[in-house]
Formats: C-alpha cells, sequence, structure tokens
C-alpha cells in the first residue's frame, strides 16, 4: 500500500513542516522530490486513507490562547445535523466520528478560557445535547516511523 517514497514522507512530516513562501518546495527537496510530487503523494496518501488529515497542529496554549477536547453523544439520525452545527464555529477544528457511546469529537480553540466556554454553551443551547469537556491535564508525544 505504501511505498518507500510514502514510508519517507510520513516520516520526514512528523518532523514538522516549513514555514516559508514554498513550504512544499521545501519539504520535497530533502526528499528528493519536486513541490509538485510531493503534493501529489500527499493527495493521494490522504484518499486512500494512509493519512486521515494533513495539516498544522496550533497549540493555542502556547499564543495565550486555550484549547480542549469535546465530545459529545449524539443520536445516529441527528449527527449531520449536530455535526454542522459545531463545524459552525471557527474556534472548531478536527471533528470526527468514534464508535463509541461518545460519537462525536471534536477540539475548540478559542483566545481564552472564556471563549472556550462560551462556545461549549452554545453548542449545547442549540443542539440539545451535553458537551463533555475533556481538558488536556497532560501531554504525551507519540512518534510513529514506518522505516523504509
Amino acid at each position: 500500500m505504501m511505498d518507500d517514497t510514502d514510508r519517507a514522507i510520513i516520516d520526514a512530516l512528523q518532523d514538522g513542516f516549513p514555514i516559508s513562501s514554498r513550504p512544499f518546495a521545501d519539504a520535497a527537496r530533502p526528499l528528493g522530490l519536486t513541490e509538485d510530487e510531493l503534493i501529489e503523494r500527499i493527495k493521494c496518501l490522504r484518499e486512500r486513507g494512509v493519512l486521515s488529515r494533513f495539516g498544522p497542529m496550533v497549540n493555542a496554549d502556547r499564543f495565550g490562547g486555550h484549547n480542549t477536547l469535546v465530545a459529545m453523544a449524539v443520536p445516529p439520525e441527528n449527527f449531520e445535523w449536530v455535526a454542522a452545527v459545531v463545524n459552525s464555529f471557527p474556534e472548531v477544528a478536527h471533528n470526527y466520528a468514534r464508535d463509541h457511546a461518545l460519537n462525536m469529537w471534536f477540539v475548540v480553540a478559542g483566545e481564552s478560557r472564556k471563549r472556550v466556554d462560551e462556545v461549549l454553551t452554545e453548542v449545547e443551547a442549540r443542539t440539545g445535547l451535553p458537551v463533555y469537556d475533556m481538558p488536556k491535564i497532560r501531554e504525551f508525544h507519540v512518534g510513529l516511523r514506518i522505516k523504509a
């Protein structure tokens, strides 16, 4: 399902992504790829389900803001409607379904704890469902390396 180049891409991108005017070109160079080749390979990895998402992860806490993980138990027949409500907030990221009693999970990142609380209160009010705030207590880093 993956070749050596795909494995090298996944390994390399876990170490960070360049902040520059041409980040894909800068990330592609050490891999021996062109900018377009790297973009196409990432697209294919996503389409095949090898990667579920690709993008920056910003820790709002480091910018003076706040983020938290949130879970909800959403009746299956209302899942799409609730997802649309949740996703209507610009503070919401990484909304996804899980096979669990708490079947909707998402991250709320705001400029303050107060703003995060306002979003959670509004989600509850608009959906009529409770939200379960699961703030980070301790952070762990799990590095996945796929050796070519």
